[in-house]
């Protein structure tokens, strides 16, 4: 069992920046691949960003490219989505995601490849 907390959300300007925290339970948090997925309300949950278990690999959706970057700290059981030039559309409940990985490249898109959930932080960006 992992147990995920994320923390980190809050209210900023558009154009500001916010780090998002998401620290795992557990002594093998190094074997998951780790997810970030948010959801704005009226709207499916979608994908932001993963990495694989070592940080090697990592992936984005379309709309943070070059904005958001995904990291984590194998040491401290923790992953972060660094978040800037914050624009009002990212407003969502963001959520971090973990799923114990087979190969170490194993970075998923997709929230039904994610077996753990924690329970969302809220972002608002105010225009």
């Amino acid at each position: 069992q992992v147990q995920l907390v994320e923390s980190g959300g809050g209210l900023v300007q558009a154009g500001g920046s916010l780090r998002l925290s998401c620290a795992a339970s557990g002594r093998t948090f190094s074997t998951y691949a780790m997810g970030w997925f948010r959801q704005a309300p009226g709207k499916e949950r979608e994908f932001v960003a993963s990495i694989s278990t070592s940080g090697g690999n990592t992936d984005y959706t379309d709309s943070v490219k070059g904005r958001f970057t995904i990291s984590r700290d194998n040491a401290k059981n923790t992953a972060y989505l660094q978040m800037n030039s914050l624009k009002p559309e990212d407003t969502a409940v963001y959520y971090c995601a973990a799923r114990y990985a087979f190969s170490g490249t194993y970075c998923p898109k997709s929230e039904y490849e994610y077996t753990y959930w924690g329970q969302g932080t809220q972002v608002t960006v105010s225009s």
